[in-house]
């Protein structure tokens, strides 16, 4: 038998022939993610399975557990929100566990709870077009899938007596809430709180302003939903197709002297409602438009009664650590209506769109 010796320099390229395909292998990692395609209106939600990266500088990978919903999920896959979404990752909200990291992080170690930012890179500060140029869901990636990529400054730690679902409440209804009523309104103990509905953000504005030693006031199309509303601290509730001049009961709640803050959420058709519910150097925190963004501003509504109006765009990280704070402190648990699979990840959109919900509606992962 002939036994054949390869030089070893032949030998040495032999093995880096063969490890270097099976390192690149190993470091590709394949998930699932949710991805927007192309329907007869707007987009519909395509799972599908892609490669991540490994992390950079200062990237970490986080395996998300939880997800939640907001009305802007919505508008993006509807189409009217934004350019081009087609392969976009949708959703902003998610909350997880450090898995991995790359080189020179410092915030988190591996096994860290967090939660997504908003804004990928508004960390404090006033916003500026770059701090809020890059929003998940839309101009940057979403979070609608099992494990993402991301820089370290985009995360935020997670008190510790929240599960991941309550946890992915928090980054956009909660801290938008949050900003409303604390960072621009000023709220304090004893004043009066319009809330419109019961979606996000106006049940984290009720526990909010209850917690606070405030006296929340909440509008519904369902008796069911404010008796909900009031076991969570409302002082008052009123229902609004019962009421449909709404702001004179409101009015009423507050002994004729009107409310000091309202989180506007609805629009066109419930900002005259709420300046006519407005008291005295009372703030408005202009947030949504659930009846349409369109519309005229009564600005002697507002003058005439020393009022401010403050258009809310989520809010920094800083707002956000801020927030869990407070929320640490008051041992607050946001209020979930019911939580899909990830497989169900359509399913729970269209329970969103239906309005049927209390608070938020979250995907477990």
């Amino acid at each position: 038998m002939k036994v054949r010796y390869l030089p070893a320099c032949a030998v040495l390229a032999l093995i880096c022939a063969t490890v270097a395909p099976l390192s690149f292998a190993v470091g590709a990692e394949e998930v699932r993610r949710y991805e927007l395609e192309r329907a007869e209106k707007g987009y519909r939600l395509a799972l599908r399975k892609t490669e991540i990266p490994a992390p950079k500088a200062n990237e970490v990978v986080v395996r998300i557990r939880a997800v939640s919903l907001n009305h802007r999920d919505l508008y993006v896959l509807q189409g009217t929100y934004g350019g081009d979404a087609s392969g976009r990752v949708p959703v902003s909200d998610g909350a997880g566990e450090v898995i991995a990291l790359g080189s020179g992080v410092k915030r988190f170690k591996v096994g860290d709870r967090v939660a997504t930012t908003f804004f990928e890179g508004w960390v404090d500060g006033p916003p500026t077009p770059a701090a809020i140029s890059r929003a998940r869901g839309g101009a940057a990636p979403g979070v609608l899938a099992e494990k993402i990529v991301v820089h370290e400054d985009g995360l935020v730690r997670i008190p510790d007596h929240l599960s991941f679902e309550e946890a992915a409440t928090l980054p956009c209804a909660g801290v938008t809430a949050w900003t409303g009523l604390f960072k621009h309104g000023g709220l304090q103990r004893d004043q009066f709180v319009l809330l419109e509905g019961t979606g996000g953000v106006s049940i984290f504005g009720l526990q909010f302003a209850a917690a606070a030693g405030a006296k929340p006031i909440i509008t519904s199309s369902s008796d069911a939903k404010l008796d909900r509303a009031r076991a969570l601290g409302a002082v008052a509730t009123v229902n609004y197709r019962t009421h449909p001049e709404w702001q004179e009961q409101v009015r009423a709640a507050t002994q004729g002297a009107g409310v000091s803050h309202v989180l506007e959420i609805g629009g066109k058709d419930t900002l005259p409602r709420a300046l006519a519910a407005l008291g005295l150097g009372g703030h408005v925190a202009l947030i949504g438009g659930l009846t349409g963004f369109e519309g005229n501003v009564d600005v002697g509504a507002v003058t005439g009664r020393l009022g401010s109006l403050t258009s809310i765009y989520v809010g920094s990280r800083e707002d956000f650590e801020a927030m869990n704070a407070f929320i640490a402190r008051h041992k607050l648990k946001p209020v979930i209506d019911r939580v899909f699979s990830f497989e169900e990840a359509p399913a729970a959109f269209e329970y969103l769109e239906s309005g049927s919900h209390f608070g938020k509606v979250a995907i477990r992962l």
